[in-house]
């Protein structure tokens, strides 16, 4: 028998870390982290991350273990996380991975990475090129790799394209034979038995919710938090320094964005990515629970 993990996720402010927090104590959990911001020391409260007290009720892991100068990705996630899951179990008790990334929460159901390996000379070199010319040039030489087609490839999305040509003149392979070695790897979870549980909410509910919780973000100080990281090097890590409520904030700081529009800016481009989640975990999750946060008891997440 396969041991267990756990999945608890849902959109941005629909409720997850009290949830999380309740079903692991109730089933002596501890809890895995899969939010891409919450892995970065020193972001804390435009990431809604768990505060001091809720971090001594369970055991979390993967918070805080990046520099914000530091990216993260999913192949190094996969290798923090299946190390926390196996010293979880190794001590006898249960996994509650939890978060509302989609694609590290994608790797606990399907591959999220191959073995290609580009050189960093190569990278910058197409990379230089995308930002010179353009996609346009990058799409023909890569139509050109690959005259039986480019699969499904996002050709309106300049970064996969680029990722697509780093990975063919990596391998010398066309991007048709590296889509199926692909997709015929095993999830890097295959060894597990992952149950999922989506946590929801109505609409409208879940806008004032968001709209509250950058009311807290601001009143808690998220401008003096941001101004601190930028002295820390938040801007070395283009991922987090775009991400929702910190870009806007350096923008006011930067003098981009009068301070009058700094919290509705922020809701509604949180708004706006809870709509992206809705769709994503629609279509790029397995058939999965789904359980009304409002009401929902913590026995009944992942059912009997």
């Amino acid at each position: 028998m396969r041991p267990t993990i756990h999945v608890l996720t849902g959109c941005t402010a629909v409720g997850k870390t009290e949830r999380a927090l309740r079903w692991a104590e109730a089933n002596d959990a501890e809890i895995v982290s899969c939010d891409s911001l919450l892995f970065y020391r020193g972001m804390d409260i435009g990431t809604a991350k768990p505060t001091q007290a809720e971090l001594a009720r369970v055991r979390h892991h993967l918070i805080d273990v990046c520099a914000v100068t530091e990216q993260m990705n999913v192949t190094y996630y996969v290798s923090l996380a299946r190390a926390a899951v196996a010293d979880i179990l190794g001590r006898t008790k249960r996994v509650l991975v939890t978060g509302g990334s989609g694609f590290y929460l994608k790797s606990f159901f399907a591959p999220v990475a191959d073995s290609v390996e580009v050189p960093e000379d190569l990278r910058e070199e197409l990379r230089g090129k995308l930002e010179r010319e353009g996609v346009e040039p990058l799409l023909a030489e890569l139509h050109a790799l690959n005259p039986q087609g480019l699969g499904d490839l996002d050709v309106l999305n300049p970064r996969r394209v680029l990722r697509a040509f780093e990975r063919c003149r990596a391998s010398g392979r066309p991007l048709l034979q590296l889509q199926a070695e692909f997709a015929a790897q095993p999830s890097p979870f295959a060894d597990y038995e992952v149950r999922l549980c989506e946590l929801v909410r109505e609409p409208a509910e879940l806008e004032q919710r968001v709209a509250q919780r950058v009311d807290v973000m601001l009143r808690d100080g998220l401008v003096n938090e941001v101004r601190a990281l930028l002295g820390h090097g938040l801007m070395e890590n283009p991922s987090a320094a775009r991400a929702i409520g910190y870009r806007e904030t350096i923008d006011f700081i930067e003098g981009r964005l009068p301070e009058s529009d700094l919290a509705a800016t922020i809701t509604k481009n949180t708004r706006g990515l809870v709509k992206k989640q809705r769709t994503w975990f629609k279509t790029q999750l397995p058939e999965h629970r789904r359980v009304n946060a409002a009401d929902a008891q913590t026995d009944d997440l992942f059912g009997p």
